[in-house]
């Protein structure tokens, strides 16, 4: 087994963010939505300047995992005004964890998942927060694994077709 590694990333890195980014979100999703919405999502949502400016936001932080110095997926965390959706200063929102095919199932969405606990654990958030497609079942089924119950459902675009996403929550011990 390889061993595998977290580091932060820097406004450096978005070029290597970008290319991970939009490799493990088509490997996840291509398969269930056209090819004109990935394209679209792929090309809006990881472009240069809008991932530059994720990267230099103090509110966001990215996290790759590495294998022997290959970043093989990412971790993406928001706080305060960078929150999607919640923007509670008591809140943490995992806004993505991806892992590319090949390194599924082999334990590294969960070291990137215990890196967003240990930054909420560190930085005294009382609660993680998610949205995560209803029909990823495996993505669902990982979060209720690690305590995460679902609260309510939102609304998610990729392309021109709204997608609901179940929003999910854990409380921290110590938070309410």
């Amino acid at each position: 087994m390889e061993v595998i590694t977290i580091r932060k990333a820097n406004p450096d890195d978005v070029l290597p963010l970008q290319q991970i980014g939009r490799q493990t979100f088509s490997e996840t999703f291509a398969a269930a939505n056209t090819a004109a919405n990935m394209l679209k999502y792929l090309e809006e949502g990881f472009s240069t300047a809008k991932l530059t400016r994720e990267l230099k936001d103090e509110q966001a932080q990215f996290y790759f995992a590495l294998a022997d110095q290959e970043i093989i997926g990412y971790l993406k965390l928001n706080t305060g005004s960078a929150q999607t959706e919640i923007k509670d200063n008591r809140s943490l929102e995992i806004e993505r964890i991806y892992v590319l095919q090949s390194f599924q199932g082999k334990k590294v969405g969960q070291l990137l998942y215990e890196k967003a606990l240990q930054v909420a654990t560190d930085q005294g958030f009382e609660y993680l927060w998610l949205g995560v497609w209803e029909e990823n079942q495996r993505a669902i089924s990982f979060y209720k694994k690690n305590g995460f119950t679902a609260f309510d459902k939102h609304i998610f675009k990729l392309g021109d077709e709204a997608q609901t996403d179940i929003m999910m929550k854990k409380i921290i011990a110590g938070g309410v």
